[in-house]
């Protein structure tokens, strides 16, 4: 069976929102290295190392209107290929060749990506008011590098 799923971008920044991309990163288990959250209270921790969303998804919002691309909502893997809404909690993911990753939440809708909406209500990304378009939180099991292009399997 051929894999289609694959790592679209890798972001990161030093606190806020939109990430920069990256062409590769090293992920450990506290996450993307040289990645920076603003507040830990919502963002990082062990939990929540990685936080992860579908290119699918940001193109229907694309379509819809909304000024938004791959970074802006703060992910730092883009990934494309995936049957996103079929990811939950505790769905295990091999990224690249080494990481592996674990699906620990989803990820709520920050008021800093209001502006990425053209009606500015970025609840359209709540798993609560549109399930399968939420960003996930994942913790990682299994550290390594990773670039763009790499391969996204579903364990």
């Amino acid at each position: 069976m051929e894999q289609t799923a694959r790592i679209v971008q890798i972001n990161l920044s030093d606190g806020g929102v939109p990430k920069q991309p990256i062409a590769q990163a090293q992920i450990m288990v506290a996450g993307l290295v040289g990645d920076r959250q603003r507040n830990l209270k919502y963002h990082g921790g062990p939990n929540r190392a990685l936080c992860l969303w579908s290119l699918e998804v940001i193109t229907t919002l694309q379509q819809e209107g909304h000024p938004i691309g791959p970074g802006c909502t703060g992910e730092n893997l883009t990934l494309a290929g995936l049957n996103w809404a079929t990811l939950v909690p505790g769905s295990q993911l091999q990224l690249g060749e080494a990481v592996q990753i674990e699906i620990t939440d989803y990820a709520a809708p920050c008021r800093q990506n209001m502006r990425w909406f053209s009606d500015r209500r970025f609840s359209r990304i709540s798993q609560n008011h549109y399930p399968g378009s939420s960003r996930l939180y994942a913790r990682v099991l299994q550290e390594g590098a990773l670039q763009t292009g790499d391969p996204v399997v579903v364990l």
